[in-house]
């Protein structure tokens, strides 16, 4: 229990504290830390202090200690919030979240890794495995995340910029918008210094970031971090997250063009602009898959639709050259994180969810947020975060200090009103609708004309001149700690913050123009063009401005407290100790120790405890016979002579100091195991009657059921079979029952019966003058395998196409002359194939010819000669034949003389885009299989230029294209000419 802790180490509970003030707050808070104790409670609010160093407190062990344990069972510690979480979502069904907040390097993000560890160690077995390579890839993904989402200062090289629950790149702007102080991005500065040479030189990049426009300012700020080294465990985190190399290699090729993009410089002649030197354009090009042209007229050209439709093309002037590429710079970035979050949760969303299997979707949220700014010069970017904090402190209020005296004035508990500081008032100065600082910035962005920071400045102090927490130097003349048309103050509850207005405008529009959203989407590059799927949308298509950097960030920051809001919170409140000013106010803690000590440490409703703690009294256990359930815990309450530490509410116990309740926890754990040990052995014996009683009663039932199933089977399958004569299809399309186990074999066979007896009904209504042509079809499906996409199935087919005449109305009739004299001559007895083709030779030349396949030889004819015989090559020295894959008509028959044959088919009358490929195919194989009895080999190759020819012929029959020349054709390494297809 927490306060088991000797007094040696202050008060384990603020609550328990003498005299609730600032100094005895500070006082305790100092010594716990110089005592080595980082965590203290506030209640249920865990405050941490970072120690800057390692302890060992996060151990196996420690983990033991705190597993299922209540929260007062054990000193202070991030385990018992992180267990109090997992059981009120297992226990409860209840969706719980874990905040945690503070300023920035107070240790949030080491004490999320931390939350993450335990959940990841309690996790059952079944599901370990699973949470424990989410946990994995979260934490691998921290280097990540903290590399192209967060910035480093000189204060802290470790801050967290990234939200677990929804993204916004908050920073994306200091990208381009660099001051004294503010922060650059890792990612840059590993890749220039911790980049290999090779790799450098491949982006078009030195390893000095003071080369760089966007990197010069933080070129020479020192790191606590190996630049290289870092450089190395992002690439390894991003290979074990799943990142695929070439997905890394686009994400670095991102960043080098966001770096060349800083170096673009434009100049101007008093008509036109242009880019100073094209040499870094190419490259950018060359990085993003693009034409160097068309990133040159993104650059200098915006696309403009007028009101009548027309498209035109508007030069920018010097400045909106500017704007525009550092507007392009910092979309690519945004993009860019944006994605690698994106891919993150895909990795580690939740696969195969089924509610029946695993129950009710119930989540533990660890929120690690932005933490307070306050610097020298603060600008939009603290503007944002700041924002960002008043609206957790207001759902802190709301959650912890208006909701606790809520809970007391409901249930009746007296107890003194405790007065605190409602941050709304400031939360409603910065979104208030209208009236609030982020409408009058996006209003001023809207505003058509020269809209300056300081118009927008005095726009702001006409309409908050009488807002208690605004002011200016305008309106405040007599301070000069700010400046004129330069500063403005808000009274936030961390403190007074004053905001440098310089920027703010160019910030907060951050619009892009959609020609580098188009350059983009029609980007080589597969990783680029997902990034930018609104680039597909033509200049005419957009018209809906887009929203500015405040209103989304203000709509993200709205979208997770109402996500927060609707889960049961947890809190965890992180303090830096080496700050001069106080975080304790600013944190609202002081006020969270008031209410809890004005009020109860400890409620839960009367069900709740008497379930929990009944075994503890004679009166309660196992059932109690009261009139109430109130009345039951108030028979437990004075058994144990805690009276004067509790009060009753109308449906709550309220017990004031954490000792009464872990008394009840030690009595409770003392006699849990002889329960156990009780209901152990009387279950014990009655499952074993029960099992003896069922296995009696479970053979008797089996064997009448093995008999039933067989019975049963013979039965449906003859229900479902016993018209298949009858049927279109001969029962093809009648589903088999399933059969038992028993007669699986069986099945089988009576299965294998009717296939054949269905493939006799359906051949034998095929008419005998079909035949022929139905054997060449199935014999060209089994050869071709479905490898090749169209051969003709679905169409008559002729075979012998040079003596039809509808295919050759005008050669048909003499080459049904010369057919007849090579059947007379040559004793063949039936054609296979026939039809036109073309031949060319090495030395390129074309020219067209015949192809005629019989069932003894195989003739090359001349058709413009009367069909002059050029070559008879006897049919069975042919051993297999070659063919594309694809829609084309190129065939390469093999001979046992090594002497192939390449040829084209050509389409004749009958249909321009007729496949006769696999006609030639399914004769040829039916005839060597059936006739013959011999088989014959069918390879199927991906491309035209995959046809092996293992012979060196004279000349090669390929088809050609009208307008094709010479240097369309490509000679082999064999010697033999190939044409190669367009498609």
């Amino acid at each position: 229990m927490a306060e088991l802790e000797g007094l040696e180490f202050g008060k384990s509970d603020f609550v328990l504290l003498d005299e609730v003030t600032m100094e005895q707050f500070m006082d305790n808070l100092k010594l716990r830390f110089e005592k080595g104790r980082i965590y203290t409670y506030i209640g249920e609010v865990v405050v941490s202090v970072n120690p800057y160093r390692q302890m060992d407190i996060y151990g196996r062990d420690t983990i033991d200690a705190y597993r299922g344990r209540e929260l007062y069972e054990n000193p202070p510690h991030l385990y018992a919030v992180s267990d109090a979480a997992y059981k009120a979502m297992k226990r409860r069904a209840k969706d719980t979240c874990i905040v945690i907040s503070g300023e920035s390097g107070a240790g949030k993000t080491e004490a999320s890794k931390y939350i993450m560890q335990y959940i990841a160690a309690i996790t059952n077995p079944s599901q370990r495995a699973e949470v424990e390579s989410v946990k994995n890839v979260l934490l691998k993904s921290n280097c990540v995340l903290e590399a192209f989402g967060n910035a480093k200062t000189n204060r802290n090289d470790n801050s967290s910029r990234f939200g677990h629950i929804n993204n916004y790149l908050l920073e994306k702007s200091r990208v381009v918008h660099q001051q004294e102080g503010e922060r650059n991005f890792h990612s840059f500065y590993q890749l220039l210094r911790g980049g290999s040479d090779e790799l450098l030189e491949s982006f078009h990049l030195q390893n000095d970031p003071s080369v760089y426009a966007y990197t010069k300012e933080g070129a020479a700020t020192t790191t606590s971090n190996n630049d290289r080294s870092s450089h190395k465990a992002v690439m390894s985190a991003l290979d074990v997250i799943g990142f695929t190399q070439e997905e890394i290699n686009s994400i670095y090729q991102i960043l080098a063009t966001i770096l060349l993009l800083g170096n673009v410089q434009f100049e101007s002649d008093g008509e036109s602009v242009q880019i100073v030197g094209l040499e870094t354009v190419n490259h950018i090009a060359e990085l993003t898959a693009t034409d160097p042209e068309s990133v040159s007229k993104s650059l200098l050209y915006r696309t403009v639709a007028t009101g009548g439709g027309e498209v035109i093309e508007k030069g920018h002037t010097e400045q909106q050259a500017c704007f525009g590429r550092d507007a392009f710079a910092k979309a690519l970035y945004e993009r860019l994180f944006g994605w690698i979050v994106g891919r993150i949760n895909s990795v580690i969303e939740v696969k195969d969810y089924n509610p029946v299997l695993h129950g009710k979707n119930t989540v533990i949220g660890v929120l690690d947020i932005y933490g307070f700014e306050i610097f020298d010069n603060n600008s939009f970017e603290q503007f944002c975060i700041n924002y960002c904090n008043e609206k957790l402190q207001q759902l802190f209020i709301e959650l912890i200090l208006r909701q606790e005296q809520g809970e007391y004035n409901r249930e009746g508990i007296t107890w003194q009103h405790i007065d605190y500081f409602n941050n709304q008032i400031i939360v409603d100065l910065v979104e208030q609708p209208h009236k609030g600082i982020i409408s009058i910035l996006d209003e001023a962005c809207l505003t058509v004309g020269n809209v300056t920071d300081t118009v927008c400045l005095d726009s702001m102090d006409t309409k908050l001149a009488q807002h208690p927490h605004y002011t200016s130097r305008k309106l405040s003349p007599t301070d000069k700690t700010m400046d004129f048309q330069k500063h403005f103050r808000i009274r936030h509850y961390a403190g007074d913050v004053t905001y440098s207005v310089e920027g703010f405008l160019d910030k907060n529009k951050d619009l892009l123009f959609q020609d580098f959203k188009r350059l983009m989407y029609n980007s080589a590059n597969p990783v680029l063009k997902e990034m930018w799927p609104d680039g597909q949308l033509s200049i005419t298509e957009v018209t809906k401005r887009p929203l500015t950097a405040a209103t989304l960030f203000k709509n993200s920051i709205v979208a997770l407290v109402d996500k927060l809001a609707c889960k049961e919170p947890y809190y965890v409140r992180c303090i830096k100790p080496n700050e001069m000013k106080s975080p304790v106010a600013y944190l609202g803690l002081l006020e969270n120790v008031m209410v809890r000590r004005a009020g109860f440490a400890y409620r839960q409703h009367y069900a709740r405890f008497l379930q929990r703690y009944k075994m503890t009294c004679e009166y309660t256990w196992p059932n109690h016979l009261m009139a109430s359930d109130r009345e039951a815990v108030e028979a437990i309450v004075t058994q144990h002579g805690f009276q004067d530490d509790v009060a009753y509410g109308h449906t709550k116990l309220f017990v004031r100091t954490p000792r009464s309740l872990y008394t009840l926890e030690q009595e409770r754990a003392a006699l849990i195991p002889i329960l156990v040990l009780f209901l152990q052995k009387v279950w014990r014996g009655a499952l074993a009657r029960m099992r003896c009683r069922r296995m009696r009663a479970i053979y008797a039932i089996m064997g009448c059921y093995k008999r039933y199933k067989v019975k049963a089977h013979f039965w449906e399958v003859e229900r479902r079979f016993a018209n298949v004569r009858t049927m279109a299809d001969y029962g093809k399309t009648v589903e088999w029952p399933t059969p038992p186990a028993a007669l699986s074999q069986f099945h089988n066979n009576t299965v294998m019966l009717h296939r054949r007896w269905w493939a006799r009904q359906i051949v034998k209504n095929i008419p005998p003058s079909d035949m022929l042509e139905v054997r060449a079809k199935v014999a060209a499906l089994t050869a071709l395998s479905g490898e090749r996409k169209d051969w003709g199935f679905s169409r008559p087919w002729e075979r012998d196409y040079l003596a039809n005449v509808r295919d050759c109305p005008q050669t048909s009739s003499g080459f049904i002359r010369v057919s007849k004299e090579l059947r007379n001559k040559d004793e063949y007895s039936q054609v296979l194939f026939s039809g036109f083709c073309r031949k060319v030779n090495r030395f390129n030349k074309s020219t067209d010819r015949s192809l005629l396949v019989t069932d003894k030889y195989v003739y090359k004819l001349e058709p413009k000669k009367q069909y002059k015989v050029l070559k008879r090559l006897p049919l069975d020295t042919f051993t297999g034949v070659s063919v594309t894959s694809g829609v084309d008509q190129m065939v390469a028959l093999h001979t046992s003389s090594q002497d192939d044959v390449l040829l084209c088919l050509q389409r004749g009358q009958l249909c321009p885009n007729q496949d006769r490929v696999g006609e030639l195919v399914g004769s040829l194989v039916d005839h060597f299989t059936r006739i013959r009895k011999v088989p014959f080999p069918v390879k199927v190759c991906r491309s035209a230029v995959q046809l092996h020819m293992r012979g060196k012929p004279k000349s090669v029959t390929v088809e050609t294209k009208p307008g094709q020349t010479n240097a369309d054709f490509k000679k082999s390494r064999d010697g033999f000419v190939l044409l190669v297809p367009s498609n």
